[in-house]
């Protein structure tokens, strides 16, 4: 549809509905989360394996057709981590997975479609031996990974930076950079005395934001109507 025909009432409660879901069925499955999050539709959420964790306020977006994946691998002497920072943004289609640790940084942003991954799967030669070499991720805080991006096995990007979408990053990227490419390369640096307004800043007063979000979806849906609803589910017409 190309509006939201829900009425207020119905979008509140599809919210509560969200919440309970992540209370129930997503939190249960991970080694911590923190306070303030918010996934939209968690049922397209799909975790694996221990010695995952989510902080604060973390925002998690996914679609029926492109699911969130986070997994851990445990195979011998290997155990996978992955540490997500506080109000950190990931997006329809991203996967992580982890053999050894993946520890991403507060305020990040990670695009659609991202891959990050610290471990080859499979041994070089030896191809019947899972998960082959493996080194860990660090993401520093306030870093950007852009649409279709992937991050390999002991890479390291530094606060700030930028990932340019569909690049694969294969080697460390400094803090305040640009990269893009195959393999990424730095490509302009940002200057480190402009000042930059992260994530956390959203987040400074919680309740206002929350009264400000409900307040907008007072106005905006002030006009629908149950019955309208019903019939854009049954009866779309061209423009709703």
């Amino acid at each position: 549809m190309i509006n939201d025909h829900r009425p207020y009432f119905l979008k509140n409660l599809y919210r509560k509905l969200e919440y309970h879901y992540t209370r129930n069925f997503i939190s249960p499955q991970l080694a911590d989360l923190g306070d303030g999050h918010h996934f939209m539709k968690p049922w397209n959420i799909r975790l694996y394996g221990r010695c995952i964790s989510i902080g604060k306020n973390a925002h998690i977006v996914t679609a029926g057709d492109r699911q969130v994946s986070m997994a851990t691998w445990t195979f011998e002497d290997h155990q996978g981590h992955i540490v997500i920072g506080d109000q950190c943004l990931l997006c329809p289609g991203v996967r992580i997975d982890s053999a050894s640790e993946v520890r991403i940084g507060n305020n990040c942003m990670i695009a659609a479609g991202a891959y990050l991954t610290d471990a080859d799967w499979h041994d070089i030669y030896d191809r019947t031996r899972p998960v082959g070499n493996t080194q860990p991720i660090r993401i520093g805080e306030n870093v950007w990974i852009g649409d279709g991006a992937t991050v390999c096995k002991g890479v390291s990007i530094g606060n700030n930076s930028i990932i340019g979408a569909a690049s694969v990053v294969v080697q460390d990227i400094p803090e305040n950079s640009i990269a893009a490419g195959n393999p990424a390369k730095v490509v302009k640096t940002l200057d480190p005395d402009r000042a930059l307004t992260s994530r956390a800043h959203l987040f400074e007063n919680p309740g206002e934001l929350a009264a400000y979000i409900d307040e907008l979806d007072r106005y905006l849906l002030k006009d629908n109507s149950f019955l309208n609803w019903i019939r854009v589910l049954f009866f779309p017409r061209r423009g709703d």
